[in-house]
Formats: C-alpha cells, structure tokens, sequence
C-alpha cells in the first residue's frame, strides 16, 4: 500500500484553520480527505458540519471526507485510520491534521519520523500555517507559539488581508520572510485556497528544491542584529510609531550558510551532532543542499528539532557550481557558532 499523505495545519486562535477546513471538507473535489481535529480546538468543525452531540469519534461526510476527533493521542489515532483503511473499512486518500491554535508543531512533525508504525502507513507532506493579518503583529509580538508556527511553516497562508491597510501587511510579509525564507505565502480570502496549493506540496520530502531567494540575506544588509537603518530604510515595517516591533525583536529567526567548498561528512555530522544535542528544541526548521566530499550528488538535508536526515539527490551537473546552502530557522539560534562549525567542517 503506497504511503498515506498527511498535512499539518497550524496557525494562531481565529486565523482561520476551521474556515479553510471547512472548503476542503465540502468541497466537492473529488478527493477522500480524513480530518483528525484536536479535541481541543477552539471551535469543534463538527458542531458546524456536522451533528455535534454523537459519540462516534470517526463521522463520514456526505463527500466521502472523514472527520475524527483526537481523543487519546495522535500516534493511536493514525495507527486506527491506517488499519481500518488496510482492512477496507474506511476510505480516504489523505489526512489533515488540525492542531489547536497554541499548539508547536513540532512534535506533531516528529511522529511522523518517531514512530515506527506511523512513519510506515504515512508520509508527512508539509505544515501549513494560517497567519491572521488583523492580529498578526500583537501576537507575533506576544506569543512564542505564534512565532514558532511560522518557523515550521513549509507554505503560509495569510488571512484578513482585506481588514487592514496594504502597507501593513506589506510589512508582515517582510516580517515573516525574515523568520521564514523558504515558506512560500499567500493571502487567502476566506478560506479560499486552490488545493493544489495545500496538497502535494512535499515540504518534506528531502528532494524538495530549497526554495531561498540566495539574495534574500545579504550580508551587508539584515545581517547583524545591532545593524541600523539609515534615512534610505523607509520599509514600512520600519517607520511604525512607538510600540511597533522591529522584525529583529523576533526570537524566531533564520540565516543561511553558503560555501563553494565541499563539505568533510565526519566532521559535519560530528558538528551537526553537537548542535542539536544543544539547541535541538530550539532549532525549528533546517534544511540544505550540501556540497559533500566523496559523492558526485547533491546531498538534500533536513531536521527537524532533533531530527535529521539526509538523501542523495540528483548528480551535479556539467559545469554547474557545486555550492553548499543550508538554512537554520530557529528560537535564539547562536548565528556565529552555527556558522563557525559550519565553515570548520569544510573539506
């Protein structure tokens, strides 16, 4: 039986999860979507679609969508809905899990690679994050789980856009660009995403191509936290009166390592190995293309916290630069330790 797809869909209190759940539940897409929801969410999908006082934790919906509350642990639940699938007894192409809006995904992702059962029946395709444009900018201030949801983000989707001025949200999505180059972002108008943007993304898949714009951190610009914005800098997020925060105030924050020199795989795993037993919670998403001695392929990497992995992608071609990229999204991450024991495991 070929792996399961299963996205996680995150975002902060009223961002619109239940919304954009609700389109894909309904919809008549011809697809069998199985929905575990946290019970705890903030608003049940089921009292709006469905009957709310049943006791039956799976509910099939009229489009062949299947709709289940957690209400022991996650692992359990996958393990259910893959057995009654291999047993006929339920079917459904994909799973989307919603986690509650103060939930890190974190440990969500990580059952995908923890278990062994689960990791057999599944794929983790990618994490989709809702931000609220509204709302944003108080509780990216404010809370270390909305600013963690953006870092796992492999796609974010940004609602409400139409409630707030232009320059504003000009300004979040050079904020969150800052925290998360390599998730893609979209404004959505309720809810209202083509699914070929929510499925099949493969955020996860180590093949995925590092979608980093190289220029994005410059060196001479954002680079240095104490770095001071002349007269020239008139970016809107910028020139914000008093309580606005500057996007170097976030915790959450990315930096990319690049070399033309191959990298020494003892040393780097040696290096990798330390750091994550360090910072390994700390460190959200991290992913690369790596230049390695020894092999005329790409080598695709990713951790999450303290997981990693990586797979030999495509040859090198003829003539092309082989160059290392790797880009670290994290809580607090010490850029010049990472970046010193990156540089030191260079052949």
């Amino acid at each position: 039986m070929s792996l399961i797809p299963a996205t996680i869909l995150t975002g902060f209190l009223g961002s619109g999860k239940t919304t954009l759940l609700k389109r894909v539940l309904a919809e008549a897409h011809g697809q069998k979507i199985a929905v575990i929801e946290n019970e705890f969410g903030e608003e049940n999908i089921d009292s709006d679609i469905l009957v709310s006082d049943t006791q039956e934790q799976i509910i099939q919906m009229s489009n062949g969508c299947i709709c289940c509350t957690i209400r022991e642990d996650l692992r359990a639940t996958l393990r259910d809905l893959a057995e009654k699938k291999r047993k006929g007894e339920l079917d459904f192409d994909r799973v989307v899990i919603e986690t509650t809006g103060v939930a890190d995904p974190g440990p969500v992702a990580q059952t995908f690679f923890m278990d062994d059962e689960v990791a057999e029946s599944y794929l983790l395709d990618s994490i989709l994050t809702l931000v609220d444009a509204k709302h944003a900018a108080t509780q990216l201030n404010e809370r270390q789980e909305a600013r963690r949801q953006v870092g796992f983000a492999d796609q974010i989707f940004i609602s409400k856009t139409d409630l707030v001025p232009a320059e504003e949200v000009d300004a979040l999505m050079h904020r969150l660009k800052h925290m998360n180059p390599r998730a893609p972002q979209k404004a959505v108008h309720f809810g209202e995403v083509a699914l070929s943007e929510v499925f099949d993304l493969r955020g996860f898949n180590l093949n995925a191509k590092l979608d980093i714009d190289p220029d994005f951190l410059k060196e001479e610009d954002h680079d240095h936290d104490d770095h001071v914005h002349g007269e020239h800098c008139n970016h809107p997020s910028h020139d914000h009166g008093g309580g606005h925060h500057h996007h170097h105030d976030d915790d959450v924050k990315s930096f990319v390592f690049k070399s033309d020199r191959a990298f020494d795989p003892a040393k780097l795993e040696d290096f990798l190995g330390a750091i994550v037993n360090i910072y390994g919670p700390r460190m959200l998403r991290y992913k690369g293309v790596l230049n390695m001695k020894g092999t005329d392929r790409k080598v695709i990497f990713q951790g999450v916290h303290q997981l990693m992995g990586s797979d030999l992608g495509p040859a090198w071609a003829e003539g092309e630069q082989r160059s290392s990229k790797m880009v670290f999204i994290g809580i607090d991450l010490p850029k010049d330790i990472f970046l010193q024991g990156m540089e030191q495991s260079l052949v």
